[in-house]
């Protein structure tokens, strides 16, 4: 299966030799006769050939590391989280969503983004201004003549206006239209900008939620492990008060005892580190959050079916993202080609100019004026040039970011899968090390009790079991992680349908 872009931008082929011979076409004939102006729609025609950028991308029709009837579920649910069966979790991640400061953010930049394109719609519309002003003047200076006795005064006026003007550019060429567009779909990569970061800010504060689970898990394991050493060394104690114990099997004991409690000061620290980092991503203080936790054991594992990398493209915002970016950059690319040729400007003003206040709004103090203007660029300098080689270079750059986003996130997706069925593999033999440690260490307490078995046995079977059980512990975190590597892989649930555009930004 080929991809295509869902929204192909205005793609044009190299403009430069043509846009030189019609400037000089133009511009004969326009020194010739006004008729030559006619000939400006057929040159931009020329000019602003468009063709649609092939995305280039053979989309495989299933995942490799999913089963066959995966390809046709469902996406993941938005409120994905809630497949644990944890309701701390999904308080946790409510408040994510209404309280992070990274989402909240990127809401802040869809409003900047928003009022960027609405500023840039206003080229569409004439503007329109209100002008009223108050001026004196003065020549001369009063001055007697000696002769004739005359005094000649100063002499002084008072000017008052009050006018409307208005001013107005044809978007001949559509270019001003092509700057709202490339302004729009910049607000919409922001709006898609924005559940990237909602997806991230969501998948970490569920891994840290699930780190702390795994600290308490080993944690509870270590005291486990230490009652065992405790209740083995005071048996080591009592056969070295009847003889049948050395110093040695005590010290080798207590030594086992002294690096379990060791391990407890950094499983601490991990504890506590993920809760403040859980704090930050809900928009709190640590002190301010408290989280019972439990156990990685008690949540459920969700069974996610990814479907059909096809639908990847809509789900996963990034990719949409990249895709509203490339349509902003072949849109720019057109502005850029618009400006070889001319511009048209229109303005009028009317009102009211007077030199007595009185008399300012009568009929005969009315005034206007009206004008027209062409203005065509002839030598830039290679400014115009180089602007266009500048964002036809960039949406290159675009094009080739696209089709990254649209790899990357198929291999997120392949990766996690295979993570996600490793993990659960690993788990299950983790269990079976765990049972067997478990029941070997069961069988040397035992029989150290009676006496039948030495000491190098039972810490060698106790080192094992507290080994294998730290061990699923973390492989267990690990499938968790994955499975919301997965979700996040997959769009975070995040199904989204195609945002609509505007016709005006003022709507």
């Amino acid at each position: 299966m080929r991809a295509s872009l869902f929204r192909p931008g205005p793609d044009f082929t190299d403009p430069t030799p043509l846009v030189v011979t019609a400037h000089l076409a133009l511009w004969r004939r326009v020194a010739a006769s006004v008729k030559g102006l006619c000939l400006v729609p057929l040159l931009s025609g020329c000019v602003l050939t468009a063709e649609n950028p092939e995305l280039g991308l053979d989309i495989p029709p299933a995942y490799q590391a999913a089963a066959a009837t995966d390809a046709y579920a469902s996406p993941p649910t938005l409120d994905w989280w809630g497949s644990f069966r944890s309701r701390e979790l999904t308080d946790l991640m409510q408040q994510a969503q209404e309280a992070n400061l990274d989402i909240a953010a990127a809401i802040a930049r869809v409003t900047q983004a928003d009022a960027s394109a609405r500023v840039t719609g206003a080229a569409l519309l004439p503007t329109v201004d209100f002008n009223s002003s108050v001026s004196r003047s003065g020549s001369g200076a009063p001055t007697q003549d000696n002769v004739s006795g005359f005094t000649s005064l100063r002499r002084d006026q008072t000017n008052y206006s009050a006018s409307l003007s208005a001013g107005y550019e044809i978007d001949f060429w559509g270019k001003n239209r092509a700057s709202l567009r490339a302004a729009q779909e910049n607000a919409i990569a922001a709006r898609y900008a924005q559940d990237v970061v909602s997806i991230t800010v969501l998948a970490s504060a569920a891994n840290s939620y699930f780190q702390i689970l795994a600290a308490q898990d080993r944690l509870e394991i270590a005291q486990r492990n230490l009652s065992s050493a405790l209740r083995v060394l005071d048996l080591i104690k009592q056969r070295l008060a009847v003889g049948t114990a050395s110093e040695l099997d005590t010290a080798q004991q207590e030594s086992l005892v002294a690096n379990v409690r060791a391990n407890l000061p950094t499983l601490e620290q991990v504890l506590r580190q993920n809760k403040a980092t859980l704090a930050v991503l809900v928009g709190k203080t640590p002190e301010a959050v408290t989280i019972k936790g439990g156990s990685l054991y008690r949540l459920a594992i969700p069974r996610i079916t990814p479907g059909l990398p096809s639908d990847l493209l809509i789900q996963r915002p990034d990719i949409r993202q990249a895709e509203a970016a490339l349509a902003a950059g072949s849109a720019n690319v057109y502005v850029a080609r618009t400006q070889f040729l001319p511009s048209i400007q229109l303005s009028a003003e009317g009102g009211y100019q007077s030199t007595v206040l009185r008399t300012l709004f009568t009929p005969q103090s009315q005034f206007y004026q009206l004008a027209a203007g062409l203005t065509q660029p002839i030598f830039q300098g290679g400014a115009l040039i180089g602007n266009l080689e500048q964002q036809k270079g960039r949406q290159i750059e675009l094009l080739q970011q696209y089709r990254l986003a649209i790899l990357s996130g198929l291999a997120d997706v392949e990766n996690a899968l295979v993570a996600v069925q490793q993990m659960a593999r690993r788990e299950q033999l983790q269990r079976d090390v765990v049972n067997s440690s478990r029941r070997a260490f069961d069988i040397a307490e035992t029989r150290l009790r009676e006496g039948t078995v030495d000491l190098v046995t039972t810490l060698q079977t106790q080192q094992t079991l507290f080994q294998a059980e730290d061990s699923l512990a973390n492989v267990r975190l690990a499938r968790m992680l994955a499975v919301v590597s997965l979700y996040q892989a997959l769009g975070g649930g995040w199904t989204r349908t195609p945002l609509t555009r505007t016709a005006s930004p003022l709507q």
